[in-house]
């Protein structure tokens, strides 16, 4: 055996064994929790924003779960009130639900109540007495009579409210509640109980509607697949006893499972496209089919590297990293082009003198470009650091794969087919189609200055019409806050957020008057009313005495309200200023139904929820603490921060791969190759900007993408045009590949790889364009 045998099969068991360590590495992995659809997932879990705090909140634990069922007979019709409640049953029974009820039934609202008026002392008691104070002292009274006009006003306010209509369902409870703390309540919290019964069942029937929220968040798998089959068998339940029972419904679950299969599925017919793009476009530029199928497998190794070297970088890695990681296929050929389609030097020149003879252009090219990705290792963004690390390791597997296996082959030398460039475009005609090119990149330019961005996370979401349409059917039929603004006051703690949401309400009161809005501020005392009423109960003991008197004089029957002088004795008797904190989760854990979504108490912070009937213009304050509850303008916002985040490690990059290029072939060479990838950025860019295209973060990333990409072309066109040589034909091979691999990205059904695509295909096909004319245009004319 000669040592050249000898030498092919040590490499071919190295290559051998690391193909199938990294499938057994592969196998092994437990893919449905290792790759994530959830687009939070694609922001920083450190993120510290009380924005993004709250969408994690409301997306995980409280609105995204969320789910609304409409229930119809085999004629479209409304089904019956006992079919809705046994479903709701059946729901509620399932491990996947947390909670179920339908929403014509009031034993909710009755529960409800019935939990208020037994804390109404601690939570509604300290508002009531804070509004009288307020109220005495404007005008201007005595403090040391006080308890007295209280009293007085009390019984007053009493005696009007009995003379109403509204008094009829309160004559039960008066005797307990004299001060009138529960009507005072409902009044004030119409709007909001009018969310149990949101768009008001007419009468006689309406639509039969069931509000549920599942245990796992929709993002997960958990809160997907489990819930959909629980929904099956309560639905097959109630079919039992109301056969063509048919059930719609939507939620966040139903938009994120669609969205994962998608992607799913793309991300299988993206990656086979893109190989057979690349392949197709070879087999153009090749004669010989069968051996240019020794491209595909350093290729694929590249692809094997780059999963093994994502998977085990990270815990858990976005989908979108290898959806987007097909464009490795356009970009991993490059070097077994370059290896493969070099005519030997020389007749009978050994393989491994050819790769010492095309070092330089090849770690050149390879480590700059994987400099400027492992750069991204520093983004503040996991998408960005996992594309980084998928992207760069797949290059190095790439060059690695390449070098070793076209070792293995004899005489490792693919021909290509013969095209003059100069016969398609004669020598005379390339310095006007040159002068053309340079006007043309002259008059984008300024486009640069009326470039627009926006970020929308929409757009990491492949679009599904039928289930918004069903979703907006159903959403029609529940009616809900309409034309409301829904804004979120938040704390780090209860009293933090009550303190806050004082504040934003007197925002919302001052200067706005056409302004209305409705809470659960009104249940939930402030900190510091709460330590005034227990206060007031324990400094002024004759209280009690001076309404019952007041009673009296008014003409009532003392002793029938003795239910609330003893209830009211125990309150002064026991009440700590420590009460607030236990009460306010006692009724947070009470509150059910679409209600709950009202008030949250507890970790990561305290918020209350405000809906409010003509919103100001502006935003809140910043002292308010309150924001609106709209997911996607407050990711909009962070994504656009992140934005300019990558827009500074781009320019990094970029320098840290234009500094490279300098150091290996000097200033005058470096300038020159590295003129061409940034000129085509800016020219296209300008493009963008004259035609009016919105970008995103995943354009600037795909124009980082594209400097990085076609530097490497530059490079090797450059060094074959100081040789008076044409550029290679591997370049031209190379660019159209990368050209046609992000082609099929441009055909996704996701707006942000569309945008990757769509801009670093049009790079390509530009740098190759100034290639062309400005290297290979000397070397024709002086030929």
């Amino acid at each position: 055996m000669t040592a050249q045998r000898r030498r092919q099969l040590s490499v071919a068991a190295v290559l051998g064994a690391a193909v199938l360590l990294g499938a057994a590495w592969l196998a092994h992995l437990d893919f449905p929790r290792k790759i994530s659809t959830d687009v939070l997932d694609l922001l920083p879990a450190e993120e510290q924003s009380p924005e993004l705090s709250l969408v994690r909140a409301l997306a995980s634990d409280a609105e995204a779960r969320v789910m609304l069922f409409v229930l119809t007979d085999t004629a479209g019709a409304p089904a019956s009130t006992a079919a809705a409640r046994q479903f709701a049953a059946g729901l509620a029974r399932q491990p996947a639900f947390a909670q179920a009820l339908a929403l014509d039934d009031n034993a909710l609202q009755a529960a409800l109540g019935e939990k208020l008026f037994e804390q109404r002392f601690t939570l509604l008691f300290p508002q009531w007495l804070q509004e009288h104070t307020t109220a005495y002292e404007a005008a201007g009274g005595d403090p040391a009579r006080f308890p007295d006009w209280l009293a007085t006003d009390s019984v007053t306010r009493l005696g009007q409210f009995l003379a109403t209509p509204e008094a009829l369902p309160y004559q039960d409870a008066l005797p307990a509640d004299p001060l009138l703390l529960m009507p005072r309540l409902l009044a004030r919290v119409k709007g909001a109980l009018t969310l149990i019964q949101p768009g008001g069942a007419p009468a006689g029937g309406g639509p039969a509607r069931v509000w549920a929220t599942i245990a796992a968040s929709p993002l997960t798998e958990e809160g997907q697949a489990p819930v959909f089959a629980a929904i099956d068998r309560a639905t097959e339940e109630v079919r039992r006893d109301f056969p063509g029972l048919h059930v719609a419904y939507t939620g966040v679950n139903r938009f994120a499972a669609a969205s994962k299969a998608r992607i799913q599925h793309e991300l299988s017919w993206l990656n086979l496209l893109s190989l057979a793009a690349v392949l197709a476009v070879a087999l153009v530029f090749i004669r010989g089919v069968h051996r240019a199928l020794h491209l595909a497998p350093p290729v694929l190794m590249a692809v094997l590297g780059a999963w093994v070297g994502v998977t085990a970088a990270f815990d858990r890695i976005h989908i979108l990293v290898f959806v987007i990681g097909s464009l490795l296929t356009g970009v991993a050929v490059d070097y077994g082009f370059y290896l493969y389609m070099q005519a030997p030097a020389w007749p009978g020149e050994d393989y491994w003198e050819k790769v010492r003879r095309l070092g330089k252009p090849l770690l050149s090219s390879c480590f700059t470009t994987v400099a400027g990705f492992a750069l991204l290792l520093f983004s503040d963004l996991p998408l960005i650091r996992q594309l980084g690390v998928f992207v760069g390791t797949g290059l190095l597997c790439a060059l690695v794969a390449a070098v070793a296996y076209f070792s293995l082959i004899e005489n490792a030398f693919l021909p290509a087919r013969s095209f003059a460039a100069r016969r398609l475009l004669p020598a005379p005609a390339r310095r006007p189609a040159r002068r053309v090119l340079i006007v043309l990149w002259l008059a984008a330019l300024p486009g640069l200055f009326v470039l627009r961005w926006k970020d929308d996370v929409r757009d990491l979401q492949i679009p599904t019409p039928a289930i918004q349409q069903e979703d907006t059917r159903i959403r029609a039929v529940f009616g809900g806050p309409g034309e409301q603004t829904v804004y979120l006051t938040h704390g780090r703690n209860l009293t933090e957020a009550r303190a806050a949401l004082t504040q934003f309400e007197a925002w919302l009161q001052t200067g706005h008057p056409q302004t209305t809005f409705t809470n659960l501020g009104v249940v939930v005392p402030t900190a510091t009313a709460h330590a005034a009423a227990v206060r007031f109960a324990r400094g002024h003991p004759e209280f009690p005495a001076r309404l019952r008197t007041a009673l009296e004089g008014a003409g009532f029957d003392a002793g029938v309200f003795s239910p609330f002088f003893d209830q009211y004795a125990d309150y002064a008797r026991q009440a700590s200023e420590s009460d607030l904190d236990p009460a306010v989760r006692t009724l947070h854990a009470n509150l059910g139904g679409p209600l709950s979504l009202l008030l949250h108490e507890g970790q990561p912070m305290t918020w209350f929820v405000t809906l409010v009937n003509q919103a100001p213009a502006g935003p809140p304050p910043p002292e308010t603490q309150s924001i609106s509850a709209s997911q996607l303008q407050s990711l909009n916002r962070l994504f656009a921060r992140y934005r300019q985040s990558a827009l500074w490690l781009s320019l990094t990059g970029l320098g840290i791969v234009g500094a490279g290029v300098l150091l290996t072939y000097g200033l005058k060479d470096g300038l020159r190759i590295f003129a061409i990838p940034c000129g085509a950025c800016l020219g296209l860019f300008g493009l963008f900007g004259w035609l009016g295209q919105p970008l995103n973060l995943f354009h600037l990333l795909g124009a980082f993408l594209g400097v990085c990409l076609t530097h490497n072309y530059s490079i090797f066109s450059v060094t074959s045009a100081y040789r008076c040589e044409p550029p290679p034909v591997s370049v031209r091979l190379s660019a159209f590949c990368t050209a046609a691999s992000f082609g099929v990205l441009a055909l996704s059904g996701m707006p942000v790889v569309r945008a990757l695509g769509e801009t670093v295909s049009a790079m390509v096909i530009a740098a190759l364009l100034v290639i062309e004319f400005e290297h290979f245009t000397p070397i024709a004319e002086k030929r």
